[in-house]
């Protein structure tokens, strides 16, 4: 598949099917195409979870009580090191952590998509919560948590602006 047309195949996925497992060489073949993501001054300032034992699921669950969510057999929870991003130090200090996590997410959802397994970017949950349940340190931002697995959604079509619209 090309690019544009795997860009067009992905699409949120909130229903799986919670008797299929993911393969392992699955999940290894999506978690190094995210370690090949780039990042602000290649800082790689990431640091992933996969949760697939079901009290550590219960706990990513609980940070996002939806009952779609507990269909999925394995979340991945992607977080910002912020003694480890970049800044733009010499203007205006920005932190490109959330840039960084985003480039990486992507390249997760998109490789899941070519594996033929379904992902959904979940960044409304309780990361107060979700940092204490995971023990994290103090300076690690929760930022998405990612449900993986053999989705049983049917595809939708994706609702997109037009290119006049994006281009200035």
């Amino acid at each position: 598949m090309n690019f544009l047309a795997l860009t067009k195949a992905r699409f949120s996925v909130r229903k799986y099917d919670p008797t299929l497992q993911l393969e392992k060489t699955k999940l290894d073949y999506v978690m190094e195409c995210v370690r090949m993501a780039p990042s602000a001054v290649n800082y790689q300032s990431w640091h992933f979870h996969i949760i697939t034992e079901k009290d550590e699921l219960e706990k990513a669950y609980a940070c996002y009580d939806r009952d779609w969510i507990r269909t999925a057999p394995c979340v991945i929870l992607a977080c910002i090191d912020h003694t480890l991003s970049w800044r733009r130090k010499n203007f205006d200090n920005k932190d490109h952590g959330d840039a960084d996590i985003s480039i990486a997410v992507e390249h997760l959802c998109l490789a899941a998509a070519e594996q033929g397994l379904g992902t959904c970017w979940v960044c409304n949950f309780d990361t107060a919560l979700c940092k204490k349940s995971f023990n994290l340190p103090q300076d690690w931002e929760p930022v998405v948590l990612i449900p993986i697995g053999y989705g049983t959604d049917p595809y939708r079509e994706k609702n997109r602006k037009e290119m006049h619209e994006i281009l200035f």
